[in-house]
């Protein structure tokens, strides 16, 4: 259960393919740069429960990193390679992280953090090197590539984002079992998924993502060989399934949407069937696609519903969704319970929040007051979604949390767009809302009160959003601006967001498109 164990057996396997350059990293490479990569945290004096962070593209180094972390007892953040420097400042600061990695593509983001992150001692960069960065590739080259004496399995600490506009990193306790110990994710990976050391996992999302970055590790555990897409491209996508004979693969809705709207042509033009699992997660599907996908690929698609948190897990496959059309399914390691605005537990067919009765533990780094808003009077935590059960226990979700948009399988908490937006000279009101948007879901749309209604139209909605995109990620800004002469808000102050989403999605059945 470990790429060290791996390489022993088969050293020259690959152990992950990138897709467009085709540079090939095998188990030994893979088992002896970590262990290098290891030994330089050690020198370094990082100890079990130490933070490293990193910021790069889907890269042939992301991995070591990782792995270096996980068999030091480390916990590691990876961040997203999209955001804006005061973004990834905000993380790399927040997480204690004492070394700091990143890459050339990522060098002008990287040559704005120098001098910004006071608690890291050391950073590092790949391919080239500008000021303020030493070589990551030397800095290795110099280690052994012997494992530390005492090998401890290690954790990752990613960040999502909260509704009061900064991220909160979201942090399990480290087991301080041995390096090979095997995490429950091997369990989901071996006997629902039929993963092993045969399987071929296609992996076209973020490796920053949750999910990719714990399915590939996974993977890498069993012996499989993960084939990494820089970037997703749907052509693309269905070629590498036919030419590596893929097996295993993990998508989101908006990849199952771009690949359904490829001419006919290209979608029955490449061999599919070495695919026995497909699964999807990170955002609601339509139901209309699902259907689309499972006609097309057959009975493969499974679809699960968790968190970062990792505090339950639901999962349904195409048998059983064709029976519960519209289900996320049901958990094997939580009990579900639906609670009220009060705490009181609903019944079957109730909509209220979702919350999952487990064993697991998990805090948000720095913010007690956030874990405990998700928490419950018993106990028992939520990821803030909201749906119901029926008499069966098949769970569906029907809206979102508070107010999160979700954008191509993204999150995206408005706060950080309104608290951008607000400051503006021109606005006196905005609200950030999440409107129905064919290919990603949900867009993010800004309504805006300005301080003069004469003002009102095309050019300021243009200046607004470059304002917005001038210290936030282009995803988190709007896509377009509507104007309001008053915004719904209550004399307290409450703004109703629901009134002004209802206009944009009536005709919908439920706020998942």
């Amino acid at each position: 259960m470990y790429p060290g164990a791996v390489a022993k057996r088969v050293p020259d396997k690959p152990a992950f393919i990138m897709a467009a350059s085709g540079e090939t990293v095998t188990y030994r490479q893979l088992d002896e740069r970590s262990n290098q990569a290891a030994q330089l945290f050690w020198s370094l004096g990082l100890r079990p429960g130490d933070h490293i962070a990193f910021c790069m593209e889907n890269h042939p180094r992301f991995f070591e990193l990782c792995w270096a972390a996980q068999r030091s007892g480390l916990y590691f953040t990876a961040i997203s390679s999209r955001l804006t420097s005061g973004e990834a400042e905000y993380i790399v600061n927040d997480s204690e992280a004492r070394v700091f990695v990143t890459s050339a593509a990522k060098a002008d983001l990287a040559r704005e953090l120098v001098g910004r992150c006071p608690g890291v001692e050391a950073r590092y960069m790949t391919d080239e090197v500008i000021e303020g960065y030493t070589s990551w590739e030397e800095a290795v080259a110099s280690q052994p590539t012997e494992p530390l004496e005492a090998e401890l399995e290690g954790a990752q600490m990613l960040y999502s984002s909260g509704t009061t506009g900064r991220p909160k990193g979201v942090k399990h306790p480290l087991s301080k079992a041995s390096a090979g110990s095997p995490p429950p994710l091997m369990m989901l990976i071996t006997a629902a998924y039929g993963g092993n050391e045969d399987s071929i996992y296609l992996s076209p999302a973020p490796l920053y993502h949750a999910a990719p970055l714990a399915y590939n590790m996974a993977f890498q555990r069993v012996g499989a060989t993960c084939i990494i897409m820089e970037s997703f491209d749907p052509v693309e996508a269905l070629r590498l399934i036919e030419a590596h004979g893929v097996t295993h693969s993990q998508w989101v809705p908006t990849m199952f949407v771009r690949m359904l709207k490829l001419p006919e042509s290209s979608r029955i033009g490449y061999d599919l069937s070495s695919l026995q699992v497909a699964i999807h997660a990170a955002a609601p599907c339509p139901v209309p696609v699902k259907e689309a996908m499972i006609d097309w690929w057959g009975n493969v698609i499974h679809e699960y519903y968790a968190g970062t948190e990792g505090n339950g897990f639901v999962m349904i496959n195409s048998e059983e969704w064709l029976e519960h059309r519209g289900s996320v399914g049901r958990s094997p390691n939580a009990v579900i319970h639906i609670l009220d605005d009060e705490g009181l537990e609903l019944s079957p067919g109730e909509i209220g929040t979702i919350y999952f009765e487990s064993d697991v533990k998990f805090e948000y780094h720095n913010a007690p007051e956030k874990t405990a808003n998700a928490t419950s009077q018993q106990g028992w935590t939520t990821l803030g979604d909201v749906g119901y059960v029926d008499e069966e226990g098949w769970l569906y979700l029907t809206d979102r949390k508070a107010h999160m948009i979700i954008s191509g399988g993204v999150n995206i908490y408005p706060q950080e767009a309104e608290n951008r937006l607000i400051t503006h000279p021109k606005v006196q009101d905005v609200a950030v809302i999440g409107v129905p948007n064919d290919d990603f879901g949900e867009e993010v749309k800004a309504v805006v009160q300005p301080m003069d209604m004469m003002d009102a139209g095309p050019e300021l909605a243009e200046e607004l959003m470059d304002f917005c995109r001038q210290e936030l990620a282009a995803i988190k800004c709007p896509r377009s601006i509507d104007f309001e002469e008053e915004l719904p808000r209550h004399p307290t102050g409450k703004l109703y967001k629901r009134l002004l989403k209802d206009r944009y999605w009536e005709g919908h059945p439920s706020r998942i498109v």
